[in-house]
């Protein structure tokens, strides 16, 4: 009578055990498909208003509005300069970097600010023109760069800056920024 009922016992803990496991490995299943599904999917965020046009930005690729925005903000950031500001101007630029870019990035702007620092020389951009590219995260900037001496300008150019943009998740990072010339329509 004993084993009969010691029997009864542990027939009905293994039907607990095959139904535990049964539940586990569905739960494990359904874990992993939504896991993938949302691993798989673009993730998309809603940016405030700035602009007459709605933003956002995705993990599938960078618009071109935000693109130009950013191009925008980063151009007349580092082309807008004073001596009064130097170390601000850098840190901030720098905060924008690519990791893979930031120890040339740096090496270029503290050779601008070993010369500009105690110096009473500063530049203002005017931007007249913009390219955005993109597909190839790149981005073009025109406009007039004037440098100041205390507060007489003593020169005004027409110039193009190239911007290199890398996009990973959904951070825009700056690679490279260099002069490619003065505008085509400016040469005479």
């Amino acid at each position: 009578m004993l084993a009969d009922i010691a029997h009864q016992r542990t027939q009905g803990l293994l039907r607990q055990r095959k139904v535990l496991l049964v539940s586990l490995a569905a739960s494990f299943l359904v874990n992993v498909g939504l896991g993938q599904a949302l691993s798989s999917k673009d993730r998309e965020v809603v940016l405030q208003p700035v602009s007459p046009r709605p933003l956002s930005i995705s993990s599938s690729g960078v618009t071109a509005d935000y693109l130009e925005f950013v191009t925008r903000d980063v151009a007349l950031m580092l082309l807008n300069r004073s001596p009064a500001g130097l170390d601000y101007w850098m840190e901030q630029i720098l905060k924008l970097a690519h990791p893979a870019a930031y120890g040339r990035l740096k090496a270029e702007l503290v050779k601008i600010v070993t010369e500009q620092r105690g110096s009473d020389l500063a530049q203002a951009f005017v931007i007249t023109g913009m390219t955005v590219d993109p597909k190839g995260l790149t981005s073009e900037v025109e406009g007039e760069l004037k440098t100041f001496v205390g507060g007489q300008v003593i020169a005004s150019e027409k110039k193009r800056f190239r911007f290199g943009w890398d996009y990973t998740g959904l951070r825009l990072s700056l690679t490279s920024f260099a002069l490619v010339s003065a505008p085509k329509e400016y040469l005479q």
